[in-house]
């Protein structure tokens, strides 16, 4: 009855945000879960007297399944996935037979109820038919962010949109940072996600990295205070059933790539070093440690030149891991590895080797045994325990060792009271999920995160009045856009008493169904490019806003355009709002914008604000003359 009435209340619209945060797990079907009878059903018991009769009862096969964090795929109508022979495993056999119970929940969700209902069934399904009734602990990558480009996340789908967590950092705004986390946890937990793959707290001290856009920029305290926020907001101020765990990546920091490669990919293997900077990059990870991160992931790259270390991938790094991590910085939770550092697979038809830089002679066993002697606990986008049981009936591992990190993970789902409740409220689901009132305050800042960095004559804003008597040549986005206001769209710039462009950052495409995704290269323009665009700059007053998800190298846009606007994550209407003054501008750039390639490529990769007489530098953005 009282699930009834909060479900109830919420559906009204009259539940906060902090009592959607406190009511204790949704649940349903309480009265399916088994009876308390065994020590580690009761509730009574304390979390370590629980884990303790739990462990004791579990197989070597109960075991390795939890040293596993693959993919779960929602079948048609929100059954459970048949998966593709050859391709995926099938959801049935992943529980049923690996016994695993950590996935990371994929593909968008667009009905909240039917997700809820999915992830009941398969939480019942898990109490139906296994010995145990381990729970599951689902997981998600980002979600909330407003994105035109998916490789690393998701659409928002039926979540609330807000800019990405570079829009976040432009804000300086610790805590609008700490309310994002706040709404995230409640629309995650409304559907039963309760562990976020982020924050990602890697420093952008390699402009030419394509994994920039899920940063808080270049700098280390910033990001500190910023992370901080993030993590209390998802996590609550006391880790409990109330929480989403969260995974902070990459460690030990990802951003000086060499190059700016990316090391999902053979030839970005290679994580650099020459300014000898790396305590630099330990600073957002020290701090995500003191606000008390639960669970920390290593990047794939292997270091190449850092005294002390071997250069292999971190994931295989006992220095990294072990020494550093655990002993060295005192952290003492879940390291669970990035996805695919055994396993050959096929991502989106690319052929992918598993990132095993460093030791790719090694086989696929000793691959496995190296991960759990570096310390880590767990293997992500992995489905193959057999290779654990194997190590453990051959001597090459201790069970005991895997017993360590049993612990922790159970520990979590302890905490997180899945054992006492796993189920979630899909018509609770259902009014939680996009609320008006998180849509409008994720609307509020992808508006509040664009950045000004130009505006000649003080172009900007347009005003609804000039507008309307205006015509508008676009590019980017739908005149259907400019329509709806009213608003006269013609279809070239001499036409035009405006230019309106969407452009994004420059990058150079990549071949392959998932390497496509990343946008790498070169940070400036082509030279037809550059023609094409000092074409319409020539002819009308043109305003462009910049998808900055890298530091772009475009001085001829910053000298040219009437207006220059960064976003990290907005759609057209938020770029229209700003431009007409609906909105104004509030963002400060989180790194510097360099000037060429050719002072990017004379920088150091691990270095901050290292490049040569920038553009614009971090924290440049101005304000309309109005609210100066």
């Amino acid at each position: 009855m009282a699930i009834y009435r909060q479900s109830l209340r919420a559906i009204l619209g009259l539940v906060t945000l902090s009592s959607l945060l406190t009511m204790g797990p949704l649940g349903v079907n309480a009265a399916s879960t088994p009876e308390p009878t065994l020590p580690y059903r009761d509730a009574s018991l304390s979390v370590d007297e629980r884990i303790d009769d739990l462990l004791q009862r579990m197989t070597l096969e109960e075991k390795a399944g939890q040293m596993f964090h693959s993919q779960l795929n929602m079948g048609p109508n929100g059954t459970l996935d048949q998966g593709i022979p050859g391709a995926r495993n099938s959801s049935e056999f992943m529980l049923g037979t690996q016994l695993l119970t950590h996935f990371n929940l994929v593909g968008e969700i667009l009905d909240a109820r039917q997700t809820a209902e999915f992830v009941n069934r398969v939480q019942q399904h898990i109490l139906d038919t296994t010995r145990l009734g381990i729970p599951l602990t689902l997981s998600t990558d980002p979600r909330h962010a407003f994105t035109e480009n998916i490789g690393t996340g998701f659409r928002a789908g039926r979540f609330s949109q807000w800019p990405e967590t570079l829009g976040l950092a432009a804000l300086r705004d610790a805590k609008l940072v700490r309310r994002f986390g706040e709404v995230a946890r409640a629309e995650y937990r409304a559907v039963g996600i309760r562990a976020a793959l982020h924050p990602q707290v890697d420093l952008s001290t390699e402009p030419r990295w394509a994994r920039i856009s899920g940063t808080f920029g270049e700098d280390a305290e910033l990001t500190a205070e910023m992370l901080s926020a993030y993590i209390l907001g998802l996590q609550g101020d006391r880790f409990g059933p109330d929480s989403v765990t969260t995974v902070t990546k990459h460690f030990p920091g990802g951003g000086p790539m060499e190059n700016g490669e990316d090391s999902h990919f053979v030839y970005g293997k290679n994580q650099t070093y020459p300014g000898n900077n790396l305590e630099y990059h330990l600073i957002p990870f020290k701090a995500a440690i003191a606000v008390g991160a639960r669970q920390m992931m290593p990047y794939y790259s292997r270091p190449i030149g850092l005294a002390g270390y071997d250069p292999v991938g971190f994931g295989f790094n006992k220095g990294i891991v072990t020494d550093l991590l655990r002993e060295e910085l005192g952290f003492d939770g879940i390291v669970v590895t990035d996805w695919g550092l055994i396993t050959d697979t096929t991502i989106l038809g690319q052929d992918m080797p598993a990132r095993a830089w460093g030791v790719e002679h090694l086989t696929e066993l000793q691959r496995a045994a190296m991960i759990i002697e570096a310390g880590c606990d767990q293997f992500g986008g992995e489905t193959r325990p057999e290779l654990i049981v194997q190590l453990v009936k051959e001597g090459t591992v201790a069970e005991s060792r895997l017993d360590v990190s049993i612990r922790r993970l159970l520990r979590e789902k302890f905490m997180l009271g899945l054992f006492d409740n796993p189920f979630v409220d899909a018509e609770a689901a259902d009014a939680i999920v996009g609320r008006q009132e998180f849509v409008d305050e994720g609307a509020a800042a992808q508006r509040r995160a664009y950045t000004l960095l130009t505006n000649r004559d003080d172009v900007l804003p347009l005003g609804n009045e000039a507008a309307q008597k205006a015509k508008f040549y676009i590019e980017g986005f739908n005149a259907t856009y400019l329509e709806r206001r009213g608003l006269a769209v013609v279809k070239t710039p001499q036409e035009a008493d405006y230019a309106l462009l969407r452009l994004e950052a420059p990058f150079e495409p990549r071949p392959g169904g998932f390497e496509s995704r990343y946008h790498a290269g070169s940070l400036e323009y082509s030279a037809a490019e550059r023609a094409r665009q000092a074409a319409i700059y020539a002819a009308v007053p043109t305003v462009v806003d910049m998808t900055m998800d890298r530091p772009a190298a475009v001085p001829e846009v910053a000298e040219q355009a009437a207006a220059l606007l960064a976003n990290f994550g907005s759609g057209p209407e938020a770029f229209l709002d700003v431009v007409l003054g609906v909105a104004g501008p509030e963002g400060k750039l989180p790194f510097d914008m360099p000037r060429s390639m050719e002072a990017v490529e004379n920088a150091m990769e691990d270095v901050p604000f290292d490049t040569k007489d920038p553009v614009f530098k971090f924290g440049h953005g101005l304000r309309y003359k109005a609210e100066a």
